[in-house]
């Protein structure tokens, strides 16, 4: 069993709290040395309560189903004896109600545009295959309730 850590640090300052006036934002550092800006989504808490230059939890679970996914097409291609030179996912997240009624990030779409090189070119069908693979290896997608959707591959 493999443990990953996240710590998150938000400091109420000089607001008022009890008058739900107070900042959203808040640092985000992970167990590697990276901090970074973090807020709530300026979709869900209105500026100026919410950071539009910093990431909210929506977008990092998007860009964690696409990363996994990525890492994983960039392992079973080189396995496969193909060359990537580029791989560029504007990936996007839907908000919904879930099945129990819940609000939740209930759909995301993979939009991967991979650039290869070298004498072996993968097929149509190659490239769905290693999508698919992908798809099936990747523990975020395994972790997730709702839909994903792969343009060029496949949708579960």
């Amino acid at each position: 069993m493999t443990n990953y850590t996240a710590t998150v640090i938000w400091e109420r300052g000089d607001a008022v709290f009890t008058d739900g006036q107070y900042s959203r934002a808040h640092e985000i550092s992970f167990d590697g040395g990276v901090t970074m800006p973090g807020s709530s989504s300026p979709h869900v808490v209105k500026l100026p309560l919410s950071r539009e230059d910093a990431v909210d939890p929506e977008e990092m679970l998007v860009a964690s189903l696409s990363t996994c996914h990525m890492l994983f097409v960039l392992d079973f291609a080189r396995r496969a004896g193909y060359v990537i030179d580029s791989y560029v996912d504007v990936a996007e997240g839907v908000m919904g109600k879930d099945d129990r009624g819940r609000m939740a990030v209930t759909q995301v779409r993979l939009n991967p545009e991979i650039s290869w090189s070298g004498a072996k070119q993968p097929t149509p069908e190659e490239v769905r295959e290693l999508h698919h693979k992908s798809h099936e290896a990747c523990f975020i997608a395994n972790s997730f309730r709702g839909d994903i959707a792969i343009a060029g591959g496949e949708a579960n």
